[in-house]
């Protein structure tokens, strides 16, 4: 079994239309937002969504490719009814025993444990072995941003529920008052690496890599609910850096920053993917491999 031998550098472009990204429960599920008003999804939403790609994935004889550790509990493969239910259902009791033969198990079994990491902090049962055990991994993603302020761009709306959710419906029901919210445009931009040092500790093998690569493809895919009405967040453009060596040509903050996505100039108010600029400055031997499904114009600088 090898492990990822170059470094990974990549980059999601994806816009947002009348929809609510990600929202934040500590303010009313409003879409996140920073304090200088620019949109936000955080890292552990994307995790979420390219882990749930990854569950759909299925081979030649319609089998699921990838089993998956952290499944959420409104979208499971399993009857577990929790993480150490899980572990305990899948590993057997002398994997738990010691901690380099516990995390070559679960690294072998979960392409999210081997991607991500994960930590098992799980005391001893009756029946069973504790463990605890922090698996650091070679995947990184950063938080989502959108490229202008969304503050102002933010609509809500208030909606009612005029049905008996109790009794036996003879009396007319009180109206319960609520409330949506949503981003009317946004294009957002997160970034990523992948590191073979801690690949080679977590069993991170290149397949694993073109794994996570079509699911950033197809991030938003079977994504859809009331919030995120089908068709509303649509992935603009995926950058794949491949480097040719172990540590990488250049820091990933270089390979990160050659991408530059902005209004297009003398556009103060960008409601569409066409009215902002995406720019691509060449560095030397490191040209990445693009994903375009819509054609979008990059200009290579």
């Amino acid at each position: 079994m090898e492990t990822l031998k170059k470094k990974i550098d990549f980059a999601v472009i994806f816009s947002v239309n009348r929809a609510n990204p990600n929202g934040d429960p500590l303010n009313g599920n409003r879409p996140r937002i920073d304090y200088d008003g620019f949109g936000e999804l955080s890292d552990v939403c994307i995790k979420r969504k390219i882990r749930n790609r990854l569950m759909e994935m299925k081979n030649d004889n319609n089998e699921y490719k990838y089993s998956v550790f952290v499944q959420s509990d409104d979208n499971k493969l399993d009857d577990y009814p929790s993480l150490r239910a899980r572990a305990e259902g899948e590993l057997k009791k002398d994997q738990w025993k010691d901690k380099k033969i516990f995390q070559k198990a679960v690294c072998e079994k979960w392409i999210d444990v081997r991607s991500f990491g994960q930590v098992f902090a799980y005391g001893a049962a009756k029946k069973g072995e504790g463990v605890s055990v922090g698996i650091r991994g070679p995947v990184s993603i950063h938080s989502a941003f959108s490229v202008v302020p969304v503050r102002d761009r933010v609509s809500s709306i208030q909606i009612t529920k005029s049905v008996s959710g109790e009794g036996d419906g003879t009396k007319k029901a009180t109206d319960t008052m609520g409330m949506k919210h949503r981003v009317d445009h946004g294009v957002y931009v997160t970034y990523g690496a992948m590191n073979p040092q801690l690949a080679s500790k977590t069993l991170f093998e290149d397949k694993d890599a073109e794994a996570i690569h079509e699911a950033l493809k197809n991030l938003f895919d079977n994504d859809a609910s009331s919030a995120r009405p089908e068709g509303s967040m649509e992935v603009v453009a995926v950058f794949w850096w491949q480097h040719s060596v172990n540590h990488g040509q250049y820091s990933s903050a270089v390979v990160h920053r050659s991408l530059s996505v902005a209004p297009k100039e003398g556009v103060t108010d960008p409601k569409k993917i066409e009215n902002y600029s995406i720019r691509l400055t060449k560095l030397e031997g490191l040209t990445p491999t693009i994903f375009n499904p819509n054609n979008v114009n990059i200009e290579r600088i």
